[in-house]
This record gives C-alpha cells, sequence and structure tokens, in this order.
C-alpha cells in the first residue's frame, strides 16, 4: 500500500509524525510536503495529494492543516476523489466503510499525534462494505461527472 501525504504549515509537524507511524508499519509513503512552519497555501498540497490518489501514484492520501477543512474541501475539487474531514475514530470508519472515502483531512489544531494515529489506523483498517452503500457512492460520482458536464457547457 502506498499513501500520498500533504501538510500546510499549520499540519505539517503532524505529517511528519504520521508519516514515521505509517513507515513503521511498512507503508509505503510519498510525501507532498510542505516540512516547515513557513506559511504556504494548503490548496497546492490538497491539490498534489489529490492528483496523486486519482491518478494511482497512491492508493490513498492523507492531509493535515489546522482544522481539515480546507484541504477536505480542496481535494474533493479532484475528479474521483472522496475526502473526509474526520475527527473520530468512528467517523474515519464510516467514511471508509459507507463513503469508500480514498482521502483523509485531519486538523493539526484539533487532533493530538495518538488521536491521529488512532484515526489513521482505523480509516486504513476499514474496508468499504459495498452493498446499498455502492449504489450511492456511484451516485455521487454520477452527480460529479454531471457537474462536470455542466460547468463545460456553461463555459461554451
Amino acid at each position: 500500500m502506498k499513501i500520498a501525504l500533504g501538510a500546510d504549515h499549520a499540519g505539517y509537524e503532524l505529517k511528519d509524525k504520521i508519516k514515521l507511524h505509517l513507515q513503521q508499519h511498512g507503508i509505503d509513503v510519498r510525501d507532498e510536503g510542505t516540512s516547515s512552519a513557513e506559511s504556504v497555501d494548503y490548496p497546492d498540497y490538497a491539490r498534489a495529494v489529490a492528483h496523486d490518489v486519482s491518478e494511482q501514484r497512491a492508493d490513498l492520501g492523507i492531509l493535515v492543516c489546522g482544522s481539515g477543512i480546507g484541504m477536505a474541501i480542496t481535494a474533493n475539487k479532484v475528479d474521483g476523489i472522496r475526502a473526509a474531514n474526520v475527527s473520530t475514530e468512528y467517523e474515519a470508519q464510516m467514511s471508509r466503510e459507507h463513503n469508500n472515502a480514498n482521502v483523509l483531512a485531519l486538523g493539526a489544531r484539533i487532533l493530538n499525534a495518538d488521536q491521529a494515529f488512532g484515526i489513521v489506523d482505523k480509516w486504513l483498517a476499514t474496508p468499504f462494505a459495498g452493498g446499498r452503500h455502492e449504489r450511492r457512492v456511484e451516485k455521487i460520482m454520477a452527480i460529479e461527472k454531471e457537474e462536470d458536464a455542466a460547468g463545460a457547457a456553461r463555459k461554451n
């Protein structure tokens, strides 16, 4: 399994701890940055990780910023991405089991490292349930394609 990681200045320390945690569990990591407290724009990192997942350079992605909100919003702009902003293990489980989330967004100002590790571990260990949830995820993806087509038509 390969995980793409990205963070802004608020999330870089937690991202680096998550990176080490994943590597200690034998998981290959693609680190898209950032690696300092110098102010950066979170959309750049969210986009890079989302493209890693959508273009299959990584199986899943994990993003960290202050709240996780901006990262999730940005990642969800990339076709095929289902990013979930999560702050509990239950939400992590449901985002995978019911929504087949392929990007996890975390808030470094909300979670400590142990909480984040628990969420990441639960998220990675939870398979998509399929069944009735498959139909719903397919509807989400259909909406994405319809909205892309409608947006393209409006531009013409």
